[in-house]
């Protein structure tokens, strides 16, 4: 007898928000069916541990999924623990025992509805892709039901007579019209190996295959004859006998059962237990894009306060969309109870460690959760601390074989150093992982463990100059004095050293120290001090001078105590503002905020070195009135010539190559005959250096 049920209000309001609302992708139907399957499953495993003749005949437990495209319908079948009537109607058509009871009440506060994973509800979910339901359901308790519903208000339940249904849940799915396509096993395949890969029970899909078979022609019974020209019997050709005996292929369907999920999820064995090879392997089913493998692996478990498993890859090569802002996928595939969620929580890893690849499978973590709540969940929080610590052991244990350490660095060293920009707690562990060349390290790379130990005698700090091309680093004048007292500094040459650098303050105790700024202190006796105050005094006048010249170009114009060796001059810029080349990055940023600029850059300081020839020859030179004019433009050239030995972009191009085509030409001996008004400024280079001589060329 067919018995007619009225669904409660709630449940009739959550299918329509379902069918409408909640999820973006409709194929998520099947991970919620499957993942109920392996629920009924489990469930009726754990009973027979206490009862095991409560598996009775149907001791094999699994899942099979059936598309039939004749009558347009999918199946989706299991041998948990089934249902009896009573079930049926309270899980099904109620809300009293179900987790829909809670996910309506965060509907109604406003909540976030996008769901992830099972809260009660998955049933519901085949209205996505049917608009018809058909369970059928056999507890070992009761006699085999059948519940029909179209998604209307009304279910129907009805006993059936099933001698094929000892134990378990059988649901039909009269697919909709336009969801025609989950009756390709293909499709079904690619879901299930995306979504349910690693449940622990076999799954299997029934598919009709064709298949190519050859048959056998029928020999021929008589001899053929044929009858010649002048009446003579001939026998068959040889051409026709070899057609004799030959066979002939022809397709016909074929009922075929593939297990999809033969492989074992092998975060979850041991990790003595598993091979190298192994490893690969599974690299390959949660990377397919990446044909270069794994360049290490953590294979780890965590007990505490929340338990879970994973298994971390770094690659061999940087993905091509690391640094892609608005990608939305990481590298880490979140689990629950070895069903696929999401790779799409962010908080699970920081953005710094985005390159790393994995799984982490959590049965900690509730299935009945939004990704509103997924965000605020403590256990998420656990977990990505407890990532970081396995990734950083990692990265460390890594350190033993420099050829794969080096390889790392090359590909990774910018995710570290935005980790140490912004991991507060990591910085110093990460700091001790970096590879860097230095004035003394040649062509290999060093840490800052290793710069300690060849620290001068007496060096309190760590120095270190920033750019974007090597060799103009190697050549900087700021490396004059360093090179003279043979200390060691280091190079910063990418664009993220700017960043890291502003938050990395010291190591081990160990100031660094940007050697083109303010603030640096090297250590002088006091006969050098004494003749560095005598300097200053007679070149004081000069440097007065050219801050007239240069006005507001510069803070101030001053002789340089230690800092210049040979270089006639450079530009320093204030110990806590922007060097020049965080400078020039900033210019080139598309949505720069110039107000923040303004602040950050502040004023440059023109240091003057009073040993080299073309300042004392300057000083010479602005004793005399008459020569103010020349030492007037000697400045500006200088300033813009140190603009550029020290990294910043020259304000004035134009007038700036004019100057220098001037000086060229008076080198040359080529001056016009009327030379233009900016041009007749230039002094003549024998008049600024009195030591040398140039011949006039005719």
């Amino acid at each position: 007898m067919i018995e007619t049920f009225e669904f409660q209000a709630e449940i009739s309001q959550l299918m329509n928000l379902i069918i409408n609302t909640f999820y973006s992708t409709k194929e998520i139907f099947l991970r919620e069916l499957v993942s109920n399957c392996s629920d009924a499953c489990d469930k009726i495993s754990f009973m027979a541990l206490t009862n095991k003749d409560i598996l009775g005949e149907q001791r094999e437990l699994r899942i099979d999924v059936t598309p039939n495209a004749d009558n347009n319908t999918l199946i989706i079948k299991d041998t948990g623990v089934g249902m009896t009537k009573a079930d049926l109607v309270s899980c099904l058509g109620t809300i009293a025992r179900s987790g829909a009871k809670q996910f309506m009440e965060m509907v109604q506060e406003g909540s976030d509805v996008s769901l992830i994973g099972q809260f009660g509800v998955g049933f519901y979910s085949a209205y996505l892709v049917a608009e018809k339901v058909i369970v059928v359901s056999k507890h070992s308790d009761d006699e085999c039901y059948k519940w029909t519903s179209t998604a209307g208000g009304t279910y129907q339940i009805e006993e059936v007579d099933r001698p094929d249904m000892i134990r378990g849940t059988e649901i039909t799915l009269q697919l909709k019209e336009d969801q025609l396509e989950y009756l390709k096993a293909e499709r079904l395949e690619e879901l299930i190996k995306k979504h349910s890969m690693f449940i622990g029970y076999p799954i299997y899909i029934h598919k009709v295959v064709e298949e190519e078979v050859e048959e056998k022609k029928e020999e021929k019974k008589e001899e053929e004859v044929k009858e010649g020209e002048e009446g003579k019997v001939e026998e068959a050709s040889d051409e026709e006998k070899k057609e004799d005996g030959k066979t002939e292929k022809k397709k016909v369907k074929k009922n075929v059962t593939e297990h999809i999920n033969a492989k074992t999820a092998i975060w979850t064995r041991d990790p003595k237990d598993v091979t190298e090879d192994e490893y690969k392997e599974f690299y390959k089913q949660i990377n397919p894009t990446d044909w270069e493998g794994h360049l290490a692996v953590s294979h780890f478990r965590v007990d505490g306060a929340a338990q879970f498993r994973g298994i971390l890859y770094i690659p061999k090569k940087a993905p091509f969309d690391m640094w892609e802002t608005q990608k939305k996928k990481v590298g880490i595939k979140l689990m629950v109870k070895k069903v696929f969620i999401t790779e799409e929580c962010t908080d699970i890893i920081p953005e710094w460690l985005g390159f790393l690849k994995g799984v982490v499978d959590c049965d900690d973590l509730p299935l009945n959760i939004s990704r509103e709540m997924l965000q605020k969940n403590r256990i998420v929080n656990t977990i990505k601390k407890n990532l970081i610590k396995k990734a950083l052991k990692l990265f460390k244990d890594l350190e033993e074989d420099k050829e794969k350490y080096e390889q790392f660095m090359k590909n990774f060293g910018k995710s570290i150093k935005l980790g140490i920009h912004e991991d507060t707690e990591n910085r110093e562990k990460l700091a001790k992982l970096l590879r860097f060349s230095t004035t003394k390290s040649g062509d290999k790379k060093t840490s800052f463990d290793d710069y300690i130990t060849r620290m001068a005698e007496g060096q309190k700090n760590m120095y270190y100059i920033t750019g974007d091309n090597m060799n103009a680093m190697k050549e900087s004048p700021f490396l004059e004095r360093f090179q003279k007292k043979n200390i060691e500094v280091i190079y910063f040459d990418d664009a993220i050293d700017e960043y890291m650098v502003q938050s990395l303050k010291e190591v081990d105790g160990k100031q660094l120290k940007c050697i083109t700024k303010d603030g640096i202190d090297l250590e002088t006796t006091e006969d050098e001090k004494k003749a560095q105050e005598e300097k200053k005094a007679k070149y004081e006048k000069l440097a007065k001078a050219m801050k007239e010249t240069l006005g507001d170009k510069v803070e101030n114009v001053r002789v340089s105590g230690d800092r210049l060796v040979s270089s006639p001059c450079i530009l320093v810029t204030s110990e806590w503002g922007w060097s020049a080349n965080m400078q020039k990055i900033m210019k080139h940023q598309a949505l720069r905020d110039d107000s923040m600029a303004s602040v950050m850059q502040g004023k440059k300081t023109l240091e003057i070195n009073p040993d080299n020839t073309i300042i004392r020859s300057l000083a010479e030179k602005l004793e005399s009135d008459a020569e103010a004019v020349y030492v007037k433009d000697i400045t500006t050239l200088l300033y813009e010539t140190a603009m550029i030995q020290s990294g910043f972009d020259v304000e004035d191009i134009s007038n700036f190559a004019k100057r220098i085509y001037g000086m060229v030409k008076v080198g040359l001996g080529a001056e016009d005959e009327v030379a233009p008004a900016a041009e007749q400024a230039v002094p003549k280079l024998e008049e600024c250096d009195n030591n040398e001589d140039i011949d006039q060329v005719d």
